[in-house]
C-alpha cells in the first residue's frame, strides 16, 4: 500500500449525518475521505475531504470507486454489489448503519437482494428500508472507529 488508507463514499445515497460523521473523522484523524456521486456535492472545506463527480448512469460511481480503491480501504455504501466487489480487492465495506460487510455473508447478502429484485420485479411490494435512527448513527460511528483505530496502526508503504 503505498499511501494511507482512505474511505470511499458511495455518496448518492448517503445519509447525510453519515456524511456529518465522516466529515469530522476525517479531520479529526487526518484520513481522506472521497465522496463519488453523479450529482455536484457540497462538501466542507477541508485537505481531508474531496468529492469526484462521474457521468450519470447505471453503477458508473460503483465502478470509479472500485477502480481507485486499494486494499485495506474502507467503502461506506448500501449497495451489496458494491460492497462484494470492495470485499475481492482487500477493502472493507461498511453500511451507512453501521453494518459491516464480510467476506463470510456477502454472497448470502448478494443472494437474498436478488431474490428481492426478483420479488419487485414481479410486482410484490417488498416494502422500503426502516427510518433511520439515532442508534444506526451510533452503529455507524462506532465501527468508523475501529477501522480508523486499526487503520491508524498500520504504517503506510
Amino acid at each position: 500500500m503505498s499511501e494511507s488508507p482512505r474511505i470511499w463514499v458511495d455518496a448518492d445515497a448517503c445519509p447525510a449525518p453519515i456524511k456529518d460523521i465522516l466529515f469530522r473523522a476525517a479531520d479529526r484523524a487526518q484520513v481522506m475521505v472521497v465522496l463519488v456521486a453523479n450529482q455536484a456535492l457540497r462538501t466542507p472545506p477541508s485537505r481531508w475531504v474531496r468529492s469526484i463527480q462521474v457521468a450519470g448512469g447505471f453503477d458508473v460511481a460503483d465502478d470509479e470507486i472500485v477502480q481507485r480503491l486499494a486494499a485495506g480501504d474502507l467503502v461506506v455504501t448500501q449497495d451489496i454489489p458494491l460492497a462484494a466487489q470492495a470485499i475481492d480487492k482487500g477493502a472493507l465495506a461498511l453500511h451507512p448503519r453501521g453494518e459491516l460487510y464480510i467476506r463470510e455473508t456477502i454472497a448470502q447478502r448478494l443472494s437474498m437482494r436478488n431474490f428481492m429484485d426478483e420479488l419487485r420485479g414481479a410486482g410484490v411490494d417488498t416494502g422500503g428500508p426502516a427510518a433511520f435512527h439515532a442508534r444506526d448513527r451510533q452503529a455507524f460511528a462506532g465501527q468508523l472507529d475501529r477501522w480508523l483505530q486499526q487503520a491508524a496502526r498500520q504504517p503506510p508503504g
